[in-house]
């Protein structure tokens, strides 16, 4: 016989609650919070490829990154009657994550450790999802090792802020208004720090884009 959930946030079985519309976790949320552990290991592989991808454009290492993925689920799963269910899921799962990360590599730079990525064992993951505006060619563009590289040391340079915001919206595709909800802040604070990081992006990867490349 097929289980039924029944949201908290309704008084009756017949009521709609429109975050369950809006959410499409909410099922599995509630199935974990009751102790169904098969449920949370659907969220689990549901989104830990999204969170890796995250995470290594921020740490820029591949075992931090895995290290950050691990933490963030857990703390999820020790947290989940601490989320609060007029919010989503994922917004909320990304938010740690971000945390996570940005907690990691503040702790690499203060002991000065190097971070970097293997770009043979990174399968292309630092490659931006929104650049046709940044060159003719995007195809080229995201097949150019060389590419990749650099952009991976300029991403080094911005401030966390504006790499986590570029991060967000630009490789990972989140909406302004999603990166807003990660992030806490107002959409017009995601839109000015996004801008300053393109800007700076734009003039770090300025000699790459001014030289004649042949298509």
């Amino acid at each position: 016989m097929e289980q039924t959930i029944v949201c908290p946030n309704t008084f009756e079985n017949m009521a709609v609650c429109t975050t369950c519309i809006s959410d499409p976790d909410s099922a599995l949320v509630q199935s974990a919070r009751s102790g169904d552990i098969s449920a949370f290991e659907q969220l689990v592989k549901k989104y830990d490829r999204k969170l890796f991808r995250i995470a290594l454009n921020i740490t820029h290492n591949i075992e931090d990154a895995q290290e950050v993925v691990q933490t963030a689920f857990f703390k999820a799963y020790t947290n989940l009657d601490r989320f609060e269910a007029n919010a989503k899921f994922l917004t909320w799962l990304t938010r740690i994550a971000v945390n996570e990360a940005l907690t990691k590599l503040r702790r690499l730079r203060s002991q000065g450790r190097e971070v970097s990525l293997d770009s043979e064992n990174s399968n292309g993951e630092l490659l931006p999802s929104d650049f046709s505006d940044w060159h003719p060619n995007p195809e080229q563009l995201y097949s150019d090792s060389e590419f990749r590289e650099l952009l991976r040391k300029a991403l080094d340079q911005l401030s966390p802020a504006l790499r986590v915001v570029f991060v967000l919206r630009d490789m990972q595709g989140l909406s302004y208004d999603d990166t807003a909800a990660v992030l806490k802040l107002e959409t017009t604070a995601v839109k000015s720090r996004l801008h300053r990081a393109r800007l700076q992006l734009r003039e770090k990867l300025s000699n790459y884009f001014s030289r004649d490349r042949i298509t």
